[in-house]
């Protein structure tokens, strides 16, 4: 790969086709995928709907821009609006994008509230992007590093600490938005209490602030509901998407709804790809296979399936702390460094991740069977018993 940025440290195999929730490499070998493209592939792979409306849509028109009217884009716009309760939607091409669109949309907010020097607060162990801004309001100084200066006007706070985002505000009177992912996915998933959730909607509420959810990695049904949010009952003011809503074609959204609506109008901010035909047809062939399929029931079913068999195979088991997450987005932290897992898995005929350096992190398709589970977990506790006993 001499021509190839080394932005990557690639494993040593290459993918040649893919069958539901299998995918074989270029010399024939068959894996379990239980990662889905990092939380991409919410239909598996090849799944004929898709498949149909894609080569369908790339047979008609692939892209005009948004110089026009695009009405696949007003009919996702709809069914997402439908789905979330928001009332505006902004189309862009990734989860970054969609980030970047809400912190702008958060600096606005603030400049029309006569807010000079904006101020985001953001959580420890977040990831939204690696854009300057985005990459900014991380909480992964591994990441940052050698980026510098990065972009002012965020401030962290402990993840699932309404006391500290109350102290945080006492500091900083430009406190404008609070952003965060409502399961942490990168920083070990870790899921935001629904009293968490609440109280922090209604501090938002008493100091008027935005209240932006990033649902880049557990929305689009991975948590059981179609948005994490919607476990606490609450509605944000701004909420981004990306990952599982195209299902492998490139497309991201940021929602508004109460006073983050209407902040934007022409000029403001735009994407030459966002919402082009061809990824507006897969977003809506996603949407409509996960309520045909009762996909979100089917999340909760084989997430919590794979927890227990987890937690069942590998009792007593030294090295163990924890078996968390919700759905089908779910995290095995150990006590030690386990990066080499992954290696592991793929001579095992299966695909996994690690994150935080010690969760083994799993994102399987939400059309993952009981037999599929099943597998994952005989395979997955075997690796994980031999590597804590080595």
């Amino acid at each position: 790969m001499p021509h190839l940025m080394n932005t990557y440290a690639r494993l040593p195999v290459a993918f040649s086709h893919g069958e539901g929730n299998r995918i074989y490499d270029t010399d024939g070998k068959c894996y379990l995928d239980a990662l889905s493209g990092i939380a991409v592939n919410t239909l598996g792979h090849n799944h004929p709907k898709l498949v149909n409306a894609i080569a369908s849509q790339a047979a008609r028109v692939l892209h005009t821009s948004n110089l026009y009217r695009i009405p696949l884009q007003e009919e996702l716009a709809d069914r997402l609006a439908g789905l979330s309760r928001m009332e505006e939607v902004f189309f862009c091409n990734s989860g970054c994008e969609a980030n970047e669109a809400a912190i702008k949309l958060a600096r606005f907010f603030g400049h029309q509230k006569g807010v000079d020097a904006p101020v985001i607060i953001v959580m420890e162990k977040a990831f939204h992007g690696r854009t300057l801004a985005t990459l900014s309001a991380t909480g992964n100084r591994k990441a940052q590093a050698g980026f510098e200066p990065l972009v002012s006007g965020f401030v962290r706070v402990p993840y699932n600490d309404l006391d500290a985002i109350r102290a945080a505000a006492e500091l900083n009177p430009n406190v404008v938005a609070v952003l965060l992912e409502m399961v942490q996915g990168e920083g070990g998933i870790h899921v935001a209490d629904p009293e968490f959730q609440r109280g922090l909607r209604s501090l938002c509420d008493e100091k008027d602030w935005l209240l932006m959810c990033d649902e880049v990695q557990c929305g689009m049904g991975r948590t059981g509901t179609w948005f994490g949010f919607q476990h606490a009952g609450i509605l944000p003011d701004v909420a981004t998407l990306a990952k599982g809503l195209g299902s492998g074609v490139p497309i991201g959204a940021c929602m508004t709804a109460g006073k983050a609506a209407g902040l934007f109008k022409p000029g403001n901010h735009g994407s030459t790809f966002g919402g082009n035909p061809l990824a507006c047809a897969a977003a809506l062939t996603t949407i409509a296979c996960i309520e045909e399929e009762k996909l979100r029931e089917n999340a909760v079913a084989q997430g919590e399936a794979i927890r227990c068999g987890l937690s069942e195979a590998l009792a007593g088991v030294s090295g163990l702390v924890e078996i968390r997450g919700k759905g089908l987005m779910l995290g095995i932290e150990l006590d030690r460094p386990c990066g080499e897992l992954v290696a592991k898995g793929l001579e095992a005929g299966l695909l996994i991740n690690v994150t935080a350096e010690k969760v083994v992190r799993l994102l399987p398709a939400l059309t993952f069977s009981a037999a599929d589970t099943q597998e994952l977990v005989q395979r997955l506790a075997a690796l994980i018993k031999e590597f804590l006993t080595a």
